[in-house]
């Protein structure tokens, strides 16, 4: 019987951390411990380590995934909002240890923590399946989310086969066909205050009056409406092509993600490296941005 729950436990441990080999990110971070007053001010942790242009260009979507929440909130507090994006957006989204729905799990304990953690890892291989981004419509101040075409997801779609669509960047079925998604889920775009962080705006991803957007669909849009889940997103720029977000319920934290464009990353990166300089649509605040401070230095 030991042996059974060994072999359950290892299961789990590789449902809930998967295979990768991907190395944390060699970035600086401020110590703290497990409660809350222990936790550095952002501020601080800003004027004492600035991420410049060389450490930025060291983090990706995958190793991102690997930081604890604190130290991922302390990577997003030295972002700016950078520019509104545009056009689409490779997406994946994470729970990290310590944040979020992640820390129910911490909370609870025992085995209930571990059918929690193993719930929130068969979410997130579900939700990696469906969500493949977003697409920015910068002009008009909107965005709609790439969800993937599954049969039984036209169980709870109204008029599914007149959905938008449009194609997921850099996937090809076989190398031949490009694949696609539909547009869901239309949200509105602003500059707005951080739920995390006040010293500075970030990009506001806002689903509350999505029914006012033109192409709504009450189902399934609503459910990321006032009338569903009244689900709050905010991103700020890692580096040109690349935003490190937030996703709310309400006012609850949720989980982390990131969205990457290759296209946008190879035109911008070359100029960031060199200067840390990029266009900002939202208010910087009155801190110097980490990059700015570290090319400075």
């Amino acid at each position: 019987m030991r042996y059974k729950h060994l072999l359950a436990a290892a299961v789990a441990a590789v449902m809930i951390n998967g295979c990768s080999d991907v190395s944390p990110p060699d970035v600086p971070f401020l110590g703290h411990g497990d409660s809350y007053e222990t936790k550095p001010d952002l501020a601080r942790v800003e004027h004492e380590l600035p991420l410049g242009p060389d450490d930025l260009m060291k983090l990706t979507p995958q190793n991102l995934a690997t930081l604890s929440q604190e130290q991922i909130d302390q990577v997003y507090a030295r972002l700016t909002a950078g520019p509104i994006p545009d056009g689409a957006y490779n997406g994946s989204f994470f729970f990290a240890d310590g944040g979020g729905a992640k820390r129910l799990s911490e909370l609870m304990g025992g085995l209930k923590g571990l059918a929690v953690r193993i719930k929130l890892g068969a979410i997130e291989d579900i939700g990696q399946m469906l969500w493949k981004g977003k697409v920015f419509y910068r002009d008009e101040r909107l965005l709609r989310n790439m969800i993937q075409d599954r049969k039984l997801l036209k169980l709870v779609i109204d008029n599914p086969d007149e959905l938008p669509k449009t194609d997921i960047p850099g996937r090809e079925i076989l190398g031949l066909f490009q694949d696609d998604a539909w547009l869901l889920f239309p949200a509105k775009l602003y500059c707005g205050q951080s739920l995390l962080d006040s010293r500075r705006e970030s990009i506001i991803i806002d689903y509350a009056f999505n029914d006012e957007i033109e192409g709504y669909r009450e189902r399934p849009d609503f459910l990321a409406g006032r009338r569903g889940l009244k689900i709050r997103d905010e991103i700020r720029m890692v580096r040109p092509g690349f935003y490190l977000g937030r996703a709310y319920m309400g006012h609850v934290f949720l989980l982390n993600f990131t969205l990457y464009n290759e296209d946008v990353a190879e035109a911008g990166n070359a100029d960031f490296i060199e200067t840390g300089v990029v266009a900002e649509d939202c208010w910087q605040g009155s801190q110097t941005p980490g990059r700015l401070a570290a090319v400075g230095g």
